[in-house]
């Protein structure tokens, strides 16, 4: 699949569509990741299923290089192997948080030009820059939500990640003075 796109359209994307986006998702994707019990990393529903951490660590790693893709305007598939250390939710929240910062300001300052050059995506299709954020949100709010289902079961809590959660409702009401 390819498609050319005019520089202009490629920065409205960018400034109206995809950065706001990336600055309400990528919060909640953390919220997400730091509320795996520091005990309970190694959860799996199943035992064909990446555990808690090894799905958390998809999502920041695979996000890191869609992210700096676009800014490259080409992807470098060299496995991101998680730090050694990088041990529990919390460093991976942590790591998650720098990274996103560190490639954010950058993404911020692409050109229409740049973004709106067509760039391979590992040869299955070819799109223009600015069009692999809609495929990162993708993955990333895909995965997100894969995670989330795993934090009851391990004994966690589920923020709230569009609206109240049940969690996040109870917390809230907790809090709350007695009156």
């Amino acid at each position: 699949m390819t498609q050319s796109m005019h520089p202009q359209i490629a920065d409205f994307l960018l400034n109206a569509v995809f950065i706001p986006a990336l600055q309400r998702e990528q919060p909640v994707t953390r919220k997400v990741i730091e509320a795996i019990p520091l005990d309970k990393g190694d959860y799996r529903p199943d035992s064909v299923s990446k555990t808690a951490l090894e799905l958390a660590w998809h999502v920041v790693a695979a996000e890191k290089r869609f992210l700096e893709g676009i800014v490259a305007g080409g992807f470098d598939f060299t496995p991101i192997h998680r730090p050694d250390s990088v041990k529990t939710s919390a460093d991976i929240g942590r790591w998650y948080g720098e990274m996103f910062d560190s490639v954010f300001s950058r993404l911020q300052k692409l050109s229409s030009e740049q973004l709106s050059k067509m760039v391979d995506f590992r040869g299955m299709m070819q799109l223009p820059a600015v069009m692999f954020f809609q495929l990162a949100l993708n993955h990333s709010i895909h995965h997100r939500g894969q995670l989330s289902t795993y934090l009851r079961p391990m004994g966690g809590k589920v923020p709230a990640i569009y609206g109240e959660s049940y969690d996040s409702a109870e917390a809230r009401k907790a809090a709350q003075p007695a009156s």
